[in-house]
């Protein structure tokens, strides 16, 4: 076939102009010179939507055109599909961005490299802000007025820890990449989630009333509907349930009533000229602990400068002979002297052993180094004393420095200063290798010497008096099986694993002193022999004043384990609280715990807010709220932060 019966052929007319092709040429040549140029749109807009270089930016006023054609097809109708073509990074259309409803989103595999880099850009600034956030202080947050708890950026936290708002998920993801969690931290199980929301009723019930009935005093007497002042707070009313309540609110969320509070520590708790005599211990882990904390969780630095205030007012208790602080100071006049009932004057080893905590952080974001210097002091004394059989006794004369009455105890005279031991280690990213030796040789000679077992297999810790066992065991030692299991995780073998199981072995035995009595709450003391076990005798042991010591080795033992019976015996505990301890105006504690009727003392002490309820609450909720691994509890339950962990904790 010649190359004339192939391309069409073009005749001329007798005036020159061209003949239409569809007269002249063959049906095979029409329908082959259709592929051709079927083929060449194809290939013109395969161009356009395929090649990476046109989809970054070089030809974008091409890219418009096909939008164009794109719309004016959809109008055809639903017969004909075209696929949408992909967005570029840069693809914009009419002066805004494309969005595209109902598109399924796919990766872009010429976008996945670039995408790989970002995302690596991205997550090394985060850490280098994170890092940066450690060395500064924050600003002082907004306190909002909503009822509701309330999140980041105006959002609205539930007390289950969801937030609402379009945006909420991202800012929350953002957050946590960032800071500790002090607030949420709700369970994914529906049932936990209720028992939490249960204690957190409980507080609400006890904040109202005690706002309601006793505002500005130091406690509530929930029956008689009046204010309530121990000894230990003189004779002044400072608020004292306002300061030890203040961060449990803040965690539960509890917004409004937690700026109410707020507002009148900086209006209303001044100590400058008040003449009144409080406790140096009590004041320091309750006022002093409690501001730190409030400032570390939101940044407001009122509450650093009120803790400030207030431990300057102790100071003066400080000048003894040795450097052993008094019991009790008059903050007017700043004489201090101790209680003529402890061994001959002498200062008890419970309260000058537990300010360490306090005081060091308190330097730390002041820039003051008194306070530590005073810590330090305390420590040297008590390292230069000899110790009998190697056991710290509960009494220092503070004029001498040598020790008082032979007692040793891991509850009331002892308890916190051991605590305050593993905790300074802690709370130093375990920098302070002094109090860890010291909490490590303390802890091996109390469980060689302390440590008994009774017939029925219960694991408790003894009294020594003059060398001789008392087998007594006090409800504020219970605080012991927590301690012991939190000390073991930052130990090494063979100790890891021995503190651990003893402090499961503590937190079984304060169990059964609650679950062995008619309200399921337990005694102030409880003893073992061989008729009993685990019950109180005298009734001077029989009463329970909301104490926390027992919730709080549960909630230590359910973060460390996760075994369910720690959650378990915590939910008996409020039933108990709620049958028995709940009234109209608010919980009281009980005189004797092995009565079916028990009477009532009519007192809702100001550490049921800053540490049952704060224990219970956590015991329900996620791990990161208030993570053990970025905060320490002081004894009162207000929790620290750690230093060079946690970025909250706002150093100077």
């Amino acid at each position: 076939m010649g190359l004339e019966n192939i391309l069409p052929t073009y005749h001329r007319s007798p005036t020159k102009l061209p003949i239409s092709l569809n007269k002249l040429c063959r049906s095979k040549e029409r329908v082959l010179l259709g592929f051709v140029c079927f083929g060449l749109v194809v290939a013109c807009f395969g161009t356009v939507f395929f090649l990476p270089e046109l989809r970054t930016g070089i030809a974008l006023p091409s890219l418009n055109s096909v939008y164009k054609v794109y719309e004016h097809v959809q109008k055809v109708g639903p017969e004909f599909i075209l696929q949408l073509p992909p967005l570029a990074k840069d693809d914009i259309h009419e002066g805004k961005s494309q969005q595209h409803h109902g598109q399924i989103d796919k990766p872009d595999f010429h976008l996945l490299e670039d995408q790989a880099r970002l995302r690596a850009k991205i997550e090394t600034e985060e850490r280098l802000e994170l890092e940066q956030n450690q060395l500064k202080v924050l600003p002082k947050p907004m306190i909002p007025s909503s009822k509701s708890e309330t999140g980041v950026s105006g959002s609205t936290t539930q007390p289950d820890g969801g937030i609402k708002g379009e945006s909420s998920v991202t800012v929350r993801d953002q957050l946590k990449n960032r800071l500790p969690m002090v607030q949420g931290g709700g369970d994914l199980e529906p049932d936990i989630r209720a028992k939490r929301e249960t204690v957190r009723k409980m507080m609400k019930h006890a904040w109202d009333n005690y706002a309601t009935y006793a505002w500005g005093k130091n406690e509530l007497r929930p029956i008689s509907h009046k204010g309530h002042s121990a000894s230990i707070f003189g004779s002044g009313n400072f608020g004292a349930s306002i300061v030890d309540g203040l961060d449990t609110l803040y965690i539960m969320g509890f917004m409004d009533e937690f700026k109410r509070g707020r507002d009148w520590v900086e209006e209303n708790l001044n100590l400058t000229g008040v003449s009144s005599e409080l406790s140096v211990f009590e004041t320091n882990i309750r006022f002093v602990g409690g501001l730190l904390s409030c400032f570390a969780i939101t940044g407001d630095s009122m509450f650093r400068e009120k803790a400030l205030h207030i431990a300057e007012k102790l100071l003066p208790a400080f000048n003894t002979l040795t450097g052993i602080p008094h019991a009790l100071i008059n903050i007017g006049t700043g004489t201090s002297k101790n209680y003529a009932w402890a061994s001959s004057g002498s200062s008890i080893l419970s309260e000058f052993g537990t300010m360490s905590l306090e005081f060091n952080y308190l330097s730390d974001v002041t820039g003051n180094p008194v306070f530590r210097q005073k810590i330090e002091q305390i420590i040297q004394v008590i390292k230069k004393q000899d110790r009998p059989d190697g056991l710290y006794p509960n009494y220092l004369n503070p004029k001498t420095g040598r020790w008082g009455q032979q007692h040793i105890s891991m509850g009331a005279l002892g308890d916190s200063f051991y605590e305050y031991l593993l905790k300074s280690w802690l709370q130093s990213a375990k920098t302070n290798d002094e109090a860890k030796q010291m909490y490590v040789d303390a802890m091996d000679t109390a469980v060689g010497k302390l440590i008994q077992k009774s017939n029925g297999g219960l694991t408790y810790f003894a009294e020594m008096k003059f060398n001789r066992l008392e087998h007594k065991m006090d409800h504020l030692a219970c605080f012991s099986g927590g301690m012991l299991a939190l000390g073991g995780t930052h130990l090494e073998e063979p100790l890891k694993s021995k503190h651990i199981e003893l402090g499961k072995a503590i937190t079984h035995t304060c169990h059964e002193s609650y679950d062995r009595s008619s309200t399921k709450l337990g005694p102030e003391a409880f003893r073992f022999s061989d008729a009993i076990e685990a019950k109180a005798l005298k009734s001077n042991e029989k009463y329970y004043i909301l104490r926390p010591e027992v919730i709080e080795s549960y909630f230590v033992l359910w973060r460390l384990t996760h075994d369910v019976r720690y959650r378990q015996w915590g939910w008996e505990a409020v039933q108990a609280l709620e049958k028995h301890c709940r009234v109209d105006g608010g919980y009281t504690g009980l005189k004797n715990v092995y009565s079916d009727e028990p009477t009532q003392d009519d007192v809702q002490q100001s550490f049921f807010l800053a540490e049952t309820l704060k224990y219970l609450y956590l015991l329900f909720s996620d791990d990161e709220l208030i993570s053990l691994d970025e905060w320490v509890f002081n004894t009162e339950a207000h929790p620290l932060p750690i230093k060079k962990v946690n970025p909250l904790y706002r150093g100077i």
